[in-house]
């Protein structure tokens, strides 16, 4: 009796140690588990056109579309929070937010406090001025520049010597139009070379020798050539002169009156190369300065800077072209985060698809 009474309970101990057991396994494995059942609180700050704010409040943009297309692909719940881009790193590494999504660019700093995706889009620098409109009178006055007679100089002399080499082999065989004294021969060469040049010839002159009808076909095809690049840097005179800044590139913002964004990669890329600039808390405000004339350019990221121009100024803010300096967008998450592998996976699957490519689409003008 005594036996039986020991292995009921030898049996009742067992089964509550196996049942105590099973309580911790669970208990570890709820702890352990992401936050994917949860609603995630997303960090983000609006970045036109990686993240537009519509006038009931609603967001959307780039970065908006790409984060609503990965929380579908891993049935994420989640909600948006508006922040400044310094809250947004901070609230990340506290763990306030478990994601971060705007326009943030990759820099070694950030690295070193959060995680990061891989980037979902790159770009660059660039350098926004605003654009001069000139009158035609300032135009013109370009003609009677000293660079202007200097080319007009220079284009005489090359027809003086077309002339001289022609008429060295006319003076004597075709003394009729091309001969008289030096000076009366050199005149007639020099107009010949001048009226081939611009018209093909009047018909008034013409070589007979065989060396200056070489001279002639040489020079008729040099002409075009010639003619044609002239042409050229008149046109683009004149449209430099209609459209002028004096921001030209980034030589040119050493001394100049410039404006970056607060805590941004524009503004550490600046003070790198000892660029003396203000910072201020938004890209429109800083695109406002540069319209009424109060600085002189803003540096920040190119898509941002090209779509708030053409969005809110209507072209009055001209973009220079290049790129200055390489910026790569991605998600910010907090170290270590277990949502990473999940959201890079269905990150890539999104950007090799074609709906990565309506996403840029429906709001950069690229193919």
């Amino acid at each position: 009796m005594k036996q039986f009474l020991l292995l009921i309970i030898s049996l009742t101990f067992a089964c509550s140690s196996a049942t105590n057991a099973q309580s911790t396994d669970t208990s570890e494995t709820s702890a352990q588990t992401p936050k994917e059942s949860q609603s995630l609180l997303i960090g983000t700050k609006v970045a036109p056109p990686f993240v537009i704010e519509t006038d009931d409040g609603s967001l959307e943009g780039i970065s908006i579309e790409l984060w609503r297309d990965i929380a579908q692909e891993l049935n994420i719940n989640y909600q948006f929070q508006k922040d400044e881009l310094p809250a947004l790193i901070n609230g990340l590494s506290t763990n306030k937010y478990d994601a971060s999504i705007a326009a943030i660019t990759v820099t070694s700093e950030r690295e070193a406090l959060v995680d990061f995706t891989h980037p979902f889009y790159t770009t660059g620098l660039a350098i926004a001025a605003k654009s001069s409109e000139q009158s035609w009178t300032s135009a013109i006055s370009r003609f009677f520049s000293w660079e202007f007679f200097a080319a007009l100089s220079a284009l005489c002399l090359l027809l003086l010597g077309v002339g001289m080499l022609l008429w060295l082999f006319e003076r004597k065989h075709n003394k009729e139009q091309f001969g008289g004294s030096t000076v009366e021969g050199l005149g007639s060469s020099f107009w010949w070379a001048a009226v081939t040049m611009t018209t093909v010839g009047y018909g008034d002159k013409a070589p007979t020798t065989l060396g200056g009808r070489l001279v002639g076909l040489v020079w008729m095809f040099a002409a075009i050539i010639i003619i044609s690049s002239f042409t050229a840097a008149i046109a683009t005179s004149l449209t430099v002169s209609k459209l002028s800044t004096n921001i030209n590139d980034i030589d040119d913002l050493y001394g100049a009156n410039v404006v970056s964004l607060s805590d941004s990669a524009s503004s550490r890329y600046l003070t790198s190369l000892n660029i003396k600039h203000k910072q201020v808390n938004s890209v429109i405000d800083a695109l406002r300065q540069l319209e009424e004339g109060k600085i002189d350019a803003v540096v920040h990221d190119k898509p941002i800077l090209q779509y708030i121009s053409k969005t809110e100024f209507d072209g009055e803010i001209y973009i220079l072209p290049g790129e200055i300096e390489r910026q790569d967008y991605a998600i910010g998450l907090p170290t270590d985060s277990a949502l990473r592998g999940d959201i890079n996976e269905a990150m890539l699957k999104i950007i090799e698809s074609g709906r990565w490519d309506e996403i840029k689409a429906a709001y950069l003008d690229e193919n």
